[in-house]
């Protein structure tokens, strides 16, 4: 059971690091709603003032603002799971060294 465990976890680390290299070139596809949402508004508030030939800065500066926090937010659920799979791989352990301990007595 805990072998599968692991083995489940070790797929959700290999498509979290994809999830986090894809928002580090700027992808779209891993953001949740909001973060999507948020970013197609400081998109149209940016084409609107390039249209009217106004700085765009600060819609750039928006965006950039939420590609580092759905990095973060990538990189914390990251480390959640290499957390588990670390506890996981403890309890696969102590209860190996258990069983084994308990046929000498």
């Amino acid at each position: 059971m805990a072998n599968s465990d692991i083995r489940r976890l070790d797929r959700e680390i290999q498509h979290t690091q994809k999830k986090l290299e894809a928002v580090r070139r700027g992808e779209w596809w891993p953001l949740n709603g909001s973060e999507r949402r948020a970013m197609a508004r400081a998109l149209a508030g940016g084409a609107y003032r390039a249209s009217r030939g106004r700085s765009t800065g600060r819609a750039e500066e928006r965006m950039d603002t939420l590609g580092s926090a759905a990095e973060m937010r990538l990189n914390a659920e990251l480390t959640a799971l290499h957390g588990e799979r670390q506890r996981l791989i403890t309890e696969q352990a102590r209860a190996k060294a258990a069983k084994k301990s308990s046929r000498w007595f």
